[in-house]
């Protein structure tokens, strides 16, 4: 979405359009019009079916000590699984992040008791990756 900005350099004032890349994406505001005229109601649309997963999920639920991602990004690869014992600096997954791949490692050892997110899911700071009792 272009937004338009008006800026002031050396006292001369120049019109710019500028497309917002990053950040959390605003909805356009739209100006309010004349009501619409009563639409007929339409035949009702049959439910669609359920759709089967086919790949298991290794999502659990995340208590507070689940540990956060550290920065936002894709989640690649995911090395370890319910269960696993782990060291300490143990790599868990990786994150890419700006076009970097990323190791987030164990900040303890015990074992893997919930994975939170899936390989390919997009993460945010703070959100929950992984637990380690």
């Amino acid at each position: 979405m272009l937004r338009k900005f008006k800026i002031s350099i050396d006292g001369k004032e120049y019109l710019v359009e500028m497309e917002e890349i990053g950040g959390v994406p605003q909805a356009p505001v739209v100006a309010p019009t004349a009501p619409a005229a009563p639409v007929a109601e339409a035949t009702p649309t049959p439910a669609p079916a359920p759709v089967e997963q086919t790949e298991p999920t290794t999502s659990t639920p995340a208590g507070s000590d689940a540990m956060p991602s550290p920065m936002p990004g894709t989640i690649l690869k995911i090395l370890v699984n319910v269960g696993d014992t782990v060291q300490e600096n143990q790599p868990l997954m990786i994150l890419e992040a700006m076009k970097m791949e990323n190791e987030i490692v164990a900040g303890k050892a015990g074992t893997v008791t919930g994975i939170h997110v899936q390989q390919g899911e997009m993460v945010n700071p703070g959100e929950p990756l992984i637990t380690i009792k």
